[in-house]
């Protein structure tokens, strides 16, 4: 997460949409995770699923959002 501080952006803080504490990483062009602070999650724990949600982004694209809701998926007959 060290190098997004120099070329991107970490934030975290409380979204009123949302209502809770969330945690966001980008690397200056690319969301790489949007988190929201579990019940009773400590600070600590909320910095470290983001470090690791971070790191399966740059690794392995695989982006996380906790903040937006999937689409529901309707099923054709």
């Amino acid at each position: 997460m060290a190098e997004l501080i120099d070329e991107g952006q970490i934030t975290i803080g409380v979204i009123r949409p949302v209502g809770k504490s969330v945690a966001v990483a980008n690397d200056g062009e690319t969301t790489l995770a949007m988190l929201v602070r579990k019940e009773g999650e400590t600070l600590l724990q909320l910095l470290t699923r983001l470090d690791l949600a971070v790191a399966k982004a740059q690794t392995e694209d695989i982006f996380t959002d906790e903040i937006n809701p999937r689409p529901s998926q309707s099923r054709h007959s």
